[in-house]
């Protein structure tokens, strides 16, 4: 079976399972070259950082306006750099509004905090992360308007989008999380998920898993309104209901639960093998 239709609402979500090796990442790729805030704005941008020690955990919350990108290293602290951005009617009312925005980085929790939003103004706020943490670090993230993007971290993982996509690369352990409006992609690598399972849900997207051809996993999955496409084998037993699939591929192994309410779910075999 192949996809007849792409979903309207794609915003991917990039999964490579742990078996390969995690990557120690240094780069910093977080600037202020881009521009998302309405033209007849004047806009403010300034990139932060901050070190802090590695506890072993992090809580990052993105909200209200903001993406979140973590990336796992080799080094025992956290670095986190916080692109703060303003628009408003004129220069100084938008370097003002920077100069308002704090970020605390203390205690494994990072927020940003600011002047209230005012009703039928053109000004507003907001604030994205690149932060690198050790590669064992628990996580708990959150955004309301941005992505979600985490990359080489091991460890127990918890995150929860509203509008925007999660891109999740060679992650290991028990990965649970969900996006609202935005599509999944998940690229595993290896011959299986290294950890206990991986669990992501989009209700607005489509779902696509690409594995290696001798992965093996235990599959779930699910959708309300899109159907299925798979480039492996799907053997099952008993009740087959048309918006639930649940099926081994190769030997089984760690479950892989994925989750659409509208959007279609595909597995696809990596470089086409």
């Amino acid at each position: 079976m192949r996809p007849t239709a792409m979903c309207a609402a794609w915003i991917g979500v990039a999964v490579f399972s742990a078996g390969a090796q995690l990557r120690d990442n240094s780069e910093k790729q977080l600037t202020c070259q881009n521009n998302g805030y309405n033209s007849d704005s004047v806009r403010r941008c300034e990139v932060r950082e901050q070190t802090v020690p590695g506890i072993g955990r992090l809580n990052v919350d993105a909200s209200r306006n903001g993406g979140v990108t973590v990336k796992g290293w080799l080094r025992h602290e956290v670095l986190v750099r916080a692109r703060v951005e303003a628009s408003a009617e004129n220069e100084g009312a938008a370097a003002n509004l920077v100069s308002r925005v704090s970020i605390d980085s203390n205690g494994g929790q990072v927020r940003a905090s600011g002047p209230e939003p005012v009703d039928n103004s053109n000004s507003g706020w907001s604030v994205s992360y690149e932060i690198f943490v050790p590669q064992n670090t628990d996580l708990t993230l959150t955004a309301r308007n941005g992505g979600i993007e985490i990359a080489d971290v091991r460890g127990q993982i918890r995150f929860e989008g509203r509008n925007g996509g999660v891109h999740l690369k060679r992650l290991a352990g028990d990965v649970v999380g969900s996006t609202q409006n935005g599509g999944v992609e998940a690229e595993l690598t290896g011959t299986m998920w290294e950890g206990r399972q991986l669990e992501v849900t989009t209700k607005n997207g489509g779902v696509n898993v690409t594995m290696p051809a001798s992965y093996s996993a235990r599959i779930q999955a699910e959708s309300e309104r899109g159907g299925f496409q798979s480039d492996f084998p799907v053997s099952v037993q008993g009740d087959v209901r048309p918006r639930r699939l649940e099926f081994n591929v190769g030997a089984g192994g760690p479950l892989i639960h994925v989750t659409t309410t509208n959007g279609r779910v595909s597995f696809n075999r990596a470089g086409g093998q």
